[in-house]
C-alpha cells in the first residue's frame, strides 16, 4: 500500500453539512467518500458524473430575464390570466 497523505479542501459550510449528513446515512466518512471519488477518477480518467452548466444561468438568459424585470418595473409588462394546460 502506498503512503497515506492529507488533502485539505475548502467548501461552503452548507455543502459540507449536507455531505456529512448523506455520508452518515450511507455509513461513510467524508474521507471515505472522497477516496471513492478519487479512485474512480483515477480508474476511469474522467469525472464520474456529468458536469454541465445550467442553461438557466447562461449570459443570454440572464439578459433576457433582466429585460423582463426591467419591463415589469417600468410597467411595460402585460399579464393575462389563462387556463392551465395539462400534459400527460
Amino acid at each position: 500500500m502506498s503512503e497515506v497523505v492529507n488533502v485539505n479542501i475548502k467548501m461552503d459550510s452548507d455543502v459540507k453539512r449536507n455531505m456529512e449528513q448523506v455520508c452518515a446515512e450511507l455509513g461513510l466518512s467524508m474521507s471515505a467518500a472522497f477516496t471513492i471519488f478519487a479512485r474512480k477518477v483515477g480508474r476511469e480518467k474522467r469525472i464520474p458524473f456529468e458536469v454541465s452548466v445550467d442553461p438557466f444561468y447562461s449570459e443570454s438568459n440572464i439578459h433576457y430575464l433582466e429585460g423582463i424585470v426591467r419591463d415589469i418595473k417600468e410597467g411595460k409588462a402585460h399579464f393575462a390570466e389563462h387556463d392551465l394546460i395539462e400534459v400527460d
